[in-house]
């Protein structure tokens, strides 16, 4: 009989096809944040049908859920799917610039991608599922989907409401985003801390900004003075914390402070003040000092902004996400499975769709197009140092997910594969577009998922057949910690375990109309 291991990979070979056509469905799909209804009901069909208990909505979020498979006593492992992708990014699976048929430019798209995070996960899950029904192999399967990624709002979420205090091991995979972190596994340096929130200024009271006009008793009279309304507040807002992103941020190291605007206007008349107004912000940051100072001062400029435009201003929690956690046992461990895998390549149909995007940009095609890193491995010890030469000395997080949220209850691997990636003539940048549609077409993205679910399912087989690995991973877990969950130097959830998902808020999606399903910004015939 074939050993566990080679029987799991042997089963993501044997389910190639499979998986591509998985992978298809998801990315077509392309559904944003807090709006994945689609993608989270396909994957409890299918995991239902291999044989998964599924809790819907876990956590109180309606495209969230938590499949158990159990086989007698052992280890309880984890793995997840995320499958948001991200507003004005729609790009059809394609060779040139083009938006998915039928759908605005404005439409979104897999950028990371996260259809083909998911469907690697998964792809490994059930190939240990497999070996584990094969081999009378014991123990717990646990796989979770994860929205809103790129809120970083399910995670926080999940462990806030005590969904990962059972697990014993964890294994995060995503795509490689950026160089040197590419077929490895993290070592030292995981990702920060995230801080979400929403901002909403609304005018309820306009009359009491200025006196009322003495000669008239109607307040919206063309005459009087009205007050600012919510749209100048949230101007005003957003012009102060410009002004701390420049006071504050150049000295906090290597991160980012972005917003969206989600709602705005509502004025229905020439002279009636915008009754409410609403921005999202996510700030990414090296510890939770840095993060909760940037929260106060905006906190701050939002009461100004307030006061200034006859306002009244509420926040809103998103997320709170903790920054990572090591684990060196389990790093080595994944890595070695990847090590024995290799990393992915591009065969000779790969290579003619890649030459065929260099020409139709106007470049010289490649002889090899892909960037040579992405068919090369790098050892987690020698990626870190690399990466901390991009660093100040004293940052410890680099960059945003909210999979750390898995490493503060039990030991938790983060396992990056190549994604496809062209080589550039020199001084010259791809257009977003073109990493886009190579996540979504089959023979440039399918090696990457191959490789990453043989990896998750090798990893998963070693946790359920070598005690001593788990121990080990389990021990250094532990002296991290300071003692476990709950040790001296373990930090809790950062959100309440009663927090309240803010699904309810005008999220983009896409809408039903009478001229059928389409982006809620419309397209123009001129696009």
């Amino acid at each position: 009989m074939i050993e566990p291991k080679a029987f799991a990979q042997n089963w993501v070979d044997q389910q190639q096809t499979t998986l591509s056509d998985w992978h298809q469905v998801i990315w077509h799909y392309a559904e944003p944040a807090f709006r994945e209804y689609k993608s989270c009901a396909w994957y409890v069909e299918l995991l239902r049908r291999q044989g998964f208990e599924v809790e819907e909505g876990s956590g109180g979020m309606p495209t969230a859920f938590c499949a158990t498979f159990r086989n007698g006593d052992g280890p309880v492992l984890a793995t997840y799917a995320e499958y948001d992708a991200v507003p004005g990014n729609n790009q059809a699976a394609t060779t040139r610039r083009q938006p998915r048929e039928g759908l605005s430019r404005f439409a979104p798209g897999h950028t990371d991608p996260h259809s083909a995070l998911g469907i690697s996960a998964l792809g490994g899950l059930l190939a240990a599922k497999a070996a584990m029904l094969e081999h009378g192999l014991a123990g717990t399967l646990k796989f979770f989907g994860e929205p809103a990624e790129k809120l970083r709002a399910s995670k926080p979420v999940h462990a806030a409401k005590g969904y990962y205090d059972d697990l014993d091991a964890a294994i995060s995979f995503h795509p490689t985003y950026m160089l040197p972190l590419n077929n490895t596994t993290t070592w030292d340096t995981h990702c920060g801390i995230a801080y979400a929130y929403i901002y909403t200024f609304t005018c309820d009271s306009p009359q009491d900004w200025i006196a009322a006009d003495k000669y008239s008793p109607i307040p919206q009279n063309h005459l009087a003075a009205r007050a600012p309304g919510a749209n100048d507040a949230l101007v005003h807002f957003y012009t102060l914390n410009e002004s701390m992103r420049r006071s504050t941020l150049p000295f906090t190291g290597l991160w980012s402070y972005n917003e969206a605007i989600l709602t705005a206007g509502q004025a229905t008349a020439d002279n009636l003040p915008p009754h409410i107004a609403q921005i999202q912000y996510l700030s990414r940051c090296d510890s939770l000092e840095q993060a909760e100072a940037i929260s106060q001062v905006m906190d701050n400029n939002a009461a100004a902004a307030a006061l200034a435009t006859g306002c009244q201003w509420n926040k809103t929690w998103v997320c709170k996400s903790r920054g990572g956690l090591p684990n060196h046992v389990l790093a080595q461990a994944t890595y070695d499975n990847l090590q024995a895998i290799g990393a992915p390549t591009w065969d000779d149909e790969a290579i003619a769709i890649a030459q065929q995007i260099q020409g139709n940009l106007g470049l010289e095609p490649m002889a090899r197009p892909f960037l040579p890193e992405t068919e090369t491995l790098i050892d987690p010890q020698e990626c870190e140092r690399l990466l901390r030469q991009q660093m100040p000395a004293w940052q410890k997080h680099l960059t945003s997910d909210d999979y750390p949220e898995y490493t503060w209850h039990c030991p938790t691997v983060r396992l990056l594969v190549a994604r496809p990636m062209l080589s550039a003539p020199p001084g010259y940048t791809y257009p977003d577009w073109v990493p886009n549609a190579l996540g979504g077409i089959r023979q440039t993205i399918d090696p990457m998922i191959q490789v990453a679910a043989k990896t998750i399912g090798a990893t998963l087989i070693d946790l359920l057949t070598r005690p001593e690995l788990l121990a080990a991973a389990r021990q250094e877990f532990t002296e991290r910690t300071g003692g476990g969950i709950g040790g001296t130097r373990w930090q809790a959830p950062l959100l309440p375990r009663d927090f309240k998902v803010p699904h309810d808020f005008r999220w983009p999606e896409y809408i039903r109309t009478a001229r059928g399903e389409e982006w809620w910004i419309p397209a123009r015939d001129d696009e």
